[in-house]
């Protein structure tokens, strides 16, 4: 065989135009009321298959799910809940086990600085599929206080109030 031939014969790399869309799984509600939302960074998750089978199904709970960086400078999702996959057998995953998040070194140090100085938090704020692989959008939140919560709700309510009188 000449080099041509096998030149002509190794495969292409596919066009970014045929990329799927991004699939949201689910979306954290709950932090943008409970925490001032920061920084947004995108992040792989590493998972095993029946929770990637159990994330296509959309069973996945945010709610109180948080980040964390451990002392070997890897961020974790911790408290975020897949259920066990349906079809799954005695191999079926941990709901509530700890997910190891994929990150650049300088992405990590970049936010565990800041979690430290500042005393902000990662929060996980939506996990979706893009181009097949699942994601994890976190952001670095401060906590808000009780009496900010109720003013984003009084201010809210006036908002509402205000739209339905001119309609």
């Amino acid at each position: 065989m000449t080099k041509s031939r096998a030149k002509a014969s190794s495969k292409a790399p596919a066009p970014a135009s045929t990329s799927r869309p991004i699939k949201v799984i689910a979306i954290n509600r709950r932090a943008r009321f409970d925490y001032e939302l920061g920084d947004k960074t995108e992040a792989g998750i590493a998972l095993v298959g029946t929770e990637v089978k159990s994330l296509r199904d959309g069973k996945l709970n945010l709610g109180d799910s948080y980040c964390q960086i451990d002392r070997h400078g890897e961020v974790y999702l911790r408290d975020a809940h897949i259920s066990p996959y349906g079809q799954g057998t005695h191999g079926n995953h941990e709901p509530l086990r700890p997910r190891k998040l994929l990150l650049n070194r300088r992405e990590i140090r970049r936010m565990a600085q800041r979690v430290r100085e500042k005393g902000l938090t990662l929060i996980p704020t939506r996990m979706y599929f893009k181009n097949g692989r699942a994601k994890v959008e976190i952001a670095l939140a401060k906590g808000k206080r009780q009496h900010d919560k109720r003013e984003q709700i009084r201010e809210r309510d006036v908002l509402r109030d205000s739209q339905r009188q001119l309609t």
